[in-house]
């Protein structure tokens, strides 16, 4: 059996779903303010926080090994499991925030990945106490143990990102399966005035969901699909957040610029994907722009 595998099944056992619940809420408690949480999720930055920041941990931890098969380099190998001890925090703090807002399946799997991340973290602690103490053997022998450790969960959450597609943008996946045809959305008064409607366009063997949203004699169109997890943007509102009208997703509640399909509010980061429109004898024409195709 693959470790694949074992991580699928892994996120189908809803044995700890009456652990993880509470949890998840007492991380949304704790990240306070929205701001905050933002900030954590990478919203500002346009995709996930998290990603960036643990490269600091890991690559402090696995320099550090590699120094530390050299003696005289031992007391670097010290400094650099110093610092990804640090930076750890930030990184953790991160992956919490993104956790709590991820599906069942994700979350399940998550829990591993930092407990895992946790006991690592406590290794390389203890081997900071034990070089401290003069102890060097016992302090090599608990960080090279963390580094395997934290390699692990890092497979994890490799399979999170990549097979879960924890992070990716679920918009941009749809709006790979959609024509780059102009798409004929009806006529312009059919549109409701400052609310989301649903329209498709064709993509290939499906339909494909746009959310269409009318203010005045100007229409937006985008992907229906939420970036962050396909929550159903056409059934979603439009709120002004931060001093813009955005398109919020009824799911999470994650905010989309108007203008610009940016993310004005998590827990999404990526931007929406935005179709191009123009007016043709009052009907509604709209395309993908040349670069999302």
């Amino acid at each position: 059996m693959s470790l694949m595998t074992i991580l699928d099944r892994v996120a189908d056992v809803p044995t700890f779903d009456k652990v993880l619940d509470p949890a998840r809420r007492a991380v949304n408690a704790v990240l306070r303010p929205q701001a905050f949480k933002d900030l954590l999720h990478g919203t500002w930055l346009g995709h996930p926080l998290h990603p960036v920041l643990v490269q600091v941990p890991v690559g402090s931890w696995v320099s550090a090994g590699l120094l530390d098969a050299i003696p005289r380099l031992r007391p670097a190998a010290t400094v650099l499991i110093r610092t990804g001890v640090v930076a750890a925090v930030p990184a953790s703090l991160a992956g919490a925030a993104d956790w709590s807002e991820q599906a069942v399946g994700v979350r399940r799997l998550g829990a591993v990945h930092a407990v895992a991340n946790t006991a690592a973290l406590g290794l390389y602690v203890g081997s900071l106490v034990a070089r401290g103490r003069g102890r060097g053997t016992l302090g090599r022998v608990l960080s090279y143990t963390g580094l395997g450790i934290a390699g692990g969960s890092a497979a994890i959450g490799g399979h999170m990102s990549y097979a879960q597609s924890s992070g990716a943008s679920h918009a941009a996946t749809a709006a790979r399966a959609l024509t780059s045809d102009w798409i004929d959305l009806g006529p312009l008064d059919d549109l409701p005035e400052g609310r989301p409607a649903l329209r498709t366009g064709k993509g290939g063997s499906i339909a494909v969901p746009l959310a269409a949203v009318r203010r005045g004699t100007k229409v937006d169109v985008f992907i229906g699909a939420c970036s962050h997890l396909s929550g159903p943007l056409y059934e979603g509102a439009v709120e002004d957040v931060r001093g813009r009208e955005c398109l919020v997703c009824p799911w999470h509640g994650s905010a989309f610029d108007l203008d610009s399909g940016a993310p004005r509010r998590g827990p999404a980061a990526n931007p929406q994907e935005k179709l191009e429109v123009r007016m043709e004898a009052g009907r509604v024409m709209a395309r993908l722009p040349n670069h999302q195709r």
